[in-house]
């Protein structure tokens, strides 16, 4: 895990896009398909490309602008004094001129800055199209069937003594609650397995900051498409995570990193935070949608040839998982245009939720290739000893919302909850009685 850390002079000004330029100029229609595939416009690439240009040749006039003020510097020294008053005038113009170039090739170079954050990840291998254009990898576990009505996670979780939402929004406001009881002890349950079983893959577990800097959050893309999802702290300039992926990705944030035994894999249990700002009126009801929840993520740098199967290795974790807390669910490759900027591919898995009859997303695990590090400036060195960016991963072990597909899939005639084989060491029971 050992990390050389850049001066931090070589890490500021303006943040590196995602977009790698050589590859631009190579393979323009790449980037135009993967474009359409997220459902955006294609037309941007060819704006960046024109902008790039115009960057390059402003680069140009610069410095040759700049080797003449050097070698007219030089002739004035040695210029007679009669000479030298002309010599001046001309030094000054010449000054006037290099400012000016030097001004261009900033406005320049914060026109393609701005074009490179306004295009996403380049997709690789996702399926066209919008929110229900995903495709069902894999379906796993058997669907409930019950002999009584079942009631929802909500219902469930007040007879039992395990959620409470009417104090949650008297405190604090809507999409809040209290975990009590064996509600706490369940949550605490699912992140303890979650965490046992990510440092027993090699994870190094972490609890990290919950709140970051604007430069942290923008670089790993969560100031993009998804800025009104997250809560700023006007006054400290500072942002709550709603993902710990974010502070992990921070980590190593302006260093050239030693990826020569292989990948660099940390878990983060913290507390996320998202303001739901698109989801009014939808999933009001309990705790399927809300403000704040715990999650343990995995995150992982690798080289980027290493990517792909290090995102099939996250979701076979994640499977896993799901499998130690017995419901039945799902895997979707989720379509382009649902996909975040970050991210050049994702699976989500989806458990089946027996009061609403369908399957909702429990866990997602993204291939975000070279983009949040050519961001963040996290290099390592390859087997020439240059330095070329990394590739991030990322991808859910266990969350609060997962609460709901356990509660609804193993609850029992008498109201009763049966508690998975793998959480009753963590909770002290097997089975979940009504408070009486």
């Amino acid at each position: 895990m050992a990390a050389t850390v850049i001066s931090p002079a070589a890490v500021q000004g303006k943040v590196d896009a995602m977009i790698d330029l050589k590859l631009l100029r190579e393979n323009p229609d790449l980037v135009r398909q993967s474009q359409l595939t997220r459902g955006e416009d294609p037309a941007l690439v060819d704006k960046l490309l024109a902008a790039d240009e115009q960057r390059r040749a402003a680069i140009v006039r610069a410095d040759a602008l700049r080797n003449e003020q050097k070698t007219f510097g030089k002739k004035i020294g040695q210029a007679s004094p009669e000479d030298r008053p002309k010599l001046l005038a001309g030094s000054n113009q010449l000054k006037a001129d290099v400012k000016a170039a030097e001004a261009e090739q900033k406005e320049a170079e914060a026109l393609v800055a701005q074009l490179q954050m306004s295009i996403g990840n380049i997709v690789e291998g996702a399926p066209a199209g919008g929110e229900e254009d995903f495709i069902v990898m894999e379906t796993i576990g058997e669907i409930p069937t019950f002999d009584f009505t079942p009631k929802d996670h909500l219902e469930l979780g007040e007879s039992l003594g395990l959620i409470d939402t009417e104090r949650g929004t008297k405190v604090s406001g809507a999409r809040f609650y209290y975990l009590t009881g064996n509600g706490a002890l369940l949550q605490l349950a699912m992140l303890n397995l979650a965490a046992k079983k990510a440092v027993e893959h090699g994870f190094t577990l972490m609890v990290p900051p919950v709140l970051v800097r604007p430069e942290t959050m923008r670089g790993t893309g969560f100031l993009d498409s998804h800025a009104d999802e997250i809560y700023h702290l006007e006054e400290d300039d500072l942002y709550l995570v709603g993902t710990s992926e974010v502070a992990l990705a921070g980590y190593h944030s302006g260093e050239i990193i030693d990826l020569a035994q292989g990948p660099l894999r940390y878990a983060g249990w913290s507390s996320c935070f998202r303001r739901e700002a698109g989801s009014y009126g939808k999933d009001t009801r309990g705790i399927l949608r809300v403000h704040q929840f715990d999650k343990v993520e995995m995150f992982t740098w690798c080289k980027p040839e290493e990517a792909a199967a290090e995102h099939e290795k996250l979701l076979a974790m994640e499977k896993d998982m799901l499998a130690a807390v017995e419901v039945p669910y799902r895997v979707i490759d989720v379509a382009g245009g649902d996909l975040g900027s970050s991210a050049a591919r994702k699976f989500d898995t989806e458990a089946w939720v027996p009061t609403q009859e369908t399957y909702r997303e429990l866990t997602s695990t993204s291939n975000c290739t070279t983009f949040q590090a050519r961001r963040l400036k996290v290099r390592y060195r390859d087997n020439d000893g240059r330095t070329q960016p990394c590739a991030t991963l990322n991808g859910t072990l266990a969350t609060t919302r997962w609460l709901v597909a356990i509660l609804e899939n193993h609850q029992q005639a008498d109201g009763s909850v049966r508690v998975p084989t793998a959480l009753q060491p963590y909770v002290g029971t097997d089975v979940l009685q009504p408070v009486k």
